[in-house]
Formats: C-alpha cells, sequence, structure tokens
C-alpha cells in the first residue's frame, strides 16, 4: 500500500504512484475538455499539452521542467476557463509531486 496525497493507493503494477496520479488527472482533464461546448482561441494548445503531458507520463520519468512548462501552456490556454479549474487543480497537484529538479552548483 502506497500513499500519495494524503489517499491510500493500492497498485500492483509497479508503476510510480505519482506517474498514476499524473495520468488520472491528466485523462479527466482531457475528457472533461473533450465534452466541453466552448470553443476557445487556445483549445488546440490545450489538447497538444495534455497529449505530451500523458506521453510522458507513459514513459514512466517524466522531467519536472518538462511537465512544469507544459502545465503552463495548458493553464494558459485554459485557465479563463472557469468549469475547467478543478480539472487542472488536478494537473497541477500531479505535477507537483515531482518536485523541483535538483540544482547544480
Amino acid at each position: 500500500m502506497l500513499r500519495s496525497v494524503g489517499r491510500e493507493r493500492l497498485t500492483g503494477s509497479g508503476e510510480d504512484p505519482r506517474v498514476t496520479e499524473l495520468r488520472t488527472a491528466v485523462s479527466r482533464l482531457r475528457r472533461e475538455l473533450a465534452g466541453h461546448p466552448a470553443e476557445f482561441p487556445d483549445r488546440g494548445i490545450a489538447e497538444d499539452e495534455l497529449a505530451a503531458l500523458d506521453a510522458m507520463a507513459a514513459g514512466g520519468r517524466p522531467e519536472s521542467p518538462r511537465l512544469r512548462r507544459s502545465l503552463l501552456l495548458v493553464a494558459g490556454a485554459i485557465g479563463s476557463v472557469s468549469a475547467l479549474s478543478p480539472g487542472l487543480r488536478d494537473v497541477r497537484s500531479a505535477v507537483d509531486l515531482f518536485g523541483e529538479p535538483p540544482r547544480r552548483p
């Protein structure tokens, strides 16, 4: 049994629970975005970057700086669509699980 973001999880796949959390949050936001009826100018950017986040997570060891860059692009693209705010917040929380990269002296 592993703990992630204050929740207990059972995992038998051996996948990093942070990756599982990220994939779940990204998948949820992608579904919410696909079902959102309004068109907005940067929708394509959000869809592309969510696909990139999913691909990074599927690779198993996403790099924190790249995750944060994609998160920033998604937030900029859909940040004003309040209906998508909870999903975006979940993706941000999942990205935050990866922490900051180590700094070089």
